[in-house]
């Protein structure tokens, strides 16, 4: 995907940019973007009086950065290498950024190597709407509430990030995993968002310029590198149980 042009988009101002966003980003901000610029995901051109203007292109980056986060939760170090590594400033496929995992779609049928879509951060799911996107059913949800392993919101509504529990749960029902089982999985998880707000946390706190935008991305850095060890140590742990 190359660097996009075009007459109308040429030279907007920030708020227009935001405005522009808004539309697929809901939460994203002035501030938001002020602080990609700074770390060097998009340059804007300056006015003569120093007002910045945004190009198509820069439009176009900013939205594949913030689908980049969203969509995959990678941390900026790892989008602006991608980036980077593009020829003469092209963008990656918006459909190819990243490997996704392997999810198993609501007919039971193996979803393939693409994922299945992931909801917009700020979707809030009925208990309804949750079964059927997932999939699941009222038994298993019902057991997976009872567990502690998804947890409901406030009017009983669930986030977008329940739809892969309960596509997971699934899966691994089919091979004997009862929801109550996926509790240590629970408490981990929480143990480690534990120790990553400890890490991010002084960052909110200090009260700067872009504190949270900058905490976010260190939260997703160290969360990133958290999956990194999971992964490498429940390889090696499932090699030493089958081959000793």
């Amino acid at each position: 995907m190359g660097a996009p042009d075009s007459p109308e988009l040429a030279g907007m101002s920030i708020g227009a940019v935001l405005d522009l966003l808004r539309k697929d980003f809901p939460d994203v901000t002035v501030s938001k973007i002020r602080f990609l610029e700074t770390e060097g995901l998009v340059m804007p051109q300056r006015s003569a009086s120093g007002y910045r203007r945004f190009s198509a292109y820069d439009c176009a980056r900013l939205r594949y950065v913030l689908t980049a986060q969203r969509d995959h939760y990678l941390p900026l170090k790892v989008i602006k290498a991608r980036l980077d590594s593009e020829p003469d400033g092209a963008l990656p496929a918006p459909d190819s950024p990243y490997p996704a995992p392997r999810l198993v779609a609501a007919d039971g049928s193996a979803a393939g190597q693409a994922a299945l879509p992931t909801p917009p951060r700020q979707v809030r799911l009925s208990r309804e709407d949750l079964l059927t996107r997932s999939g699941g059913d009222d038994a298993l949800l019902t057991a997976l509430v009872r567990s502690g392993v998804i947890t409901a919101g406030p009017g009983g509504l669930f986030d977008e990030h329940a739809v892969v529990i309960v596509q997971c749960a699934r899966g691994l029902a089919d091979f004997g995993v009862e929801p109550r089982h996926l509790r240590a999985f629970r408490s981990a998880a929480d143990r480690q968002s534990d120790l990553i707000a400890q890490i991010a946390g002084p960052l909110v706190k200090g009260g700067k310029a872009g504190a949270r935008d900058r905490a976010d991305d260190l939260a997703r850095e160290v969360a990133a590198l958290a999956i990194a060890l999971h992964t490498a140590l429940l390889k090696s742990a499932v090699h030493d149980v089958l081959h000793g």
